[in-house]
């Protein structure tokens, strides 16, 4: 399990532990210590098995854009269990959501330790291309590889469906820009729709005043921070006989952009039964928006850049990096229900 570490002493018992364990990698005093002390203001990620840490990742903040995976190690045990990918999965989507474009990595350069050329194979098998070589940066035994990876909105549609989670934490007060907001909305449109009835509308609410009176009704709140917020509506339209497909249709629509806003580096969350329970804060936002009676509002989308300063840093961080989903083979087969399956 991955976690974020937010305690500046819990970050340095940690980062001592693994580190003091991985004297291959870690056997200077000097420069152990300096990790173990500057671990503490950094974005910290362990992986605990059981009680016990076994291996963490530290971030830090190189620039605007730019954010530096300055420290990791597992212990050796654990080595090859998958873990060091996990945790820069986590950190990786963190950095992601964050809003950098960037992530740099420093390492001996190949072709002098064998150690750090596992290292090395590892930053390449998780994306990192290699930028180029200091010899003198550190000193003459230790040439210095920089590696960089880029984390603008050109991944896959597979790492998009794979790394996008809920967030429910704190937005910046940063304007989305009308053509963002326009590309999500066409994204929703373009999804499928049972016998083409097309039953999803879509208002994306941008304006101060409207989002004032909008937030006000919704209680508990919800995005109440986010500067735009797409409501979805739906009507009930007949396919054939006694079939509608609305719920199907918007669901599809829903999930579209909610694809859209992560590749456009920000986030959202799907929030629909706060809005259809028995108080109606639907139909309020629909009275709001004059939205005429054959239309029911269903869901609500906030949208922003996330803000992960403060105390919401914790709080963003766990959606971000969760939450866990049960292994594949408990809920996907070929050719067949697997007999005497139970979960």
């Amino acid at each position: 399990m991955i976690q974020k570490i937010i305690d500046p002493a819990r970050k340095a018992q940690i980062a001592r532990d693994v580190l003091e364990a991985l004297q291959d990698w870690f056997g200077v005093e000097e420069s152990r210590e300096y990790y173990i002390r500057e671990s503490q203001s950094w974005d910290f990620f362990a992986a605990v098995e059981g009680e016990d840490a076994v291996g963490f990742l530290c971030l830090k903040e190189t620039g605007n854009a730019t954010v530096e995976l300055a420290v990791m190690g597992v212990k050796q045990e654990y080595h090859r269990h998958g873990l060091g990918r996990e945790l820069f999965e986590a950190a990786k989507a963190f950095a992601v959501a964050a809003g950098y474009e960037f992530m740099q990595v420093k390492t001996v350069a190949m072709g002098f330790y064998e150690d750090y050329d596992r290292t090395n194979r590892f930053y390449q098998s998780v994306g990192f291309k290699e930028l180029e070589i200091f010899p003198l940066l550190w000193d003459e035994a230790n040439p210095c590889q920089i590696y960089i990876q880029s984390l603008k909105e050109d991944r896959s549609l597979p790492d998009l469906i794979m790394n996008r989670h809920s967030y429910r934490g704190k937005y910046k007060t940063d304007k989305v820009p009308e053509e963002d907001l326009k590309k999500i909305l066409e994204a929703g449109l373009a999804a499928p729709s049972g016998c083409n009835k097309q039953t999803t509308s879509l208002i994306c609410v941008d304006d101060e005043e409207l989002l004032t009176k909008i937030k006000a009704v919704i209680d508990p709140p919800v995005g109440e921070t986010a500067p735009a917020m797409i409501c979805v509506l739906t009507r009930r339209i007949f396919a054939y006989r006694d079939k509608c497909f609305a719920t199907q249709d918007y669901s599809a629509t829903i999930e579209n952009m909610l694809l859209a806003i992560t590749a456009l580096g920000y986030q959202s969350c799907w929030y629909e039964g706060h809005v259809t329970d028995d108080d109606r804060i639907g139909d309020q936002i629909a009275k709001i928006l004059k939205v005429p009676e054959e239309y029911e509002l269903v869901c609500v989308l906030p949208v922003g850049i996330p803000d992960f300063g403060g105390e919401d840093r914790e709080g963003a961080a766990k959606v971000l990096t969760g939450p866990k989903k049960l292994p594949f083979e408990k809920r996907a087969w070929f050719n067949g229900f697997p007999t005497g399956f139970s979960i």
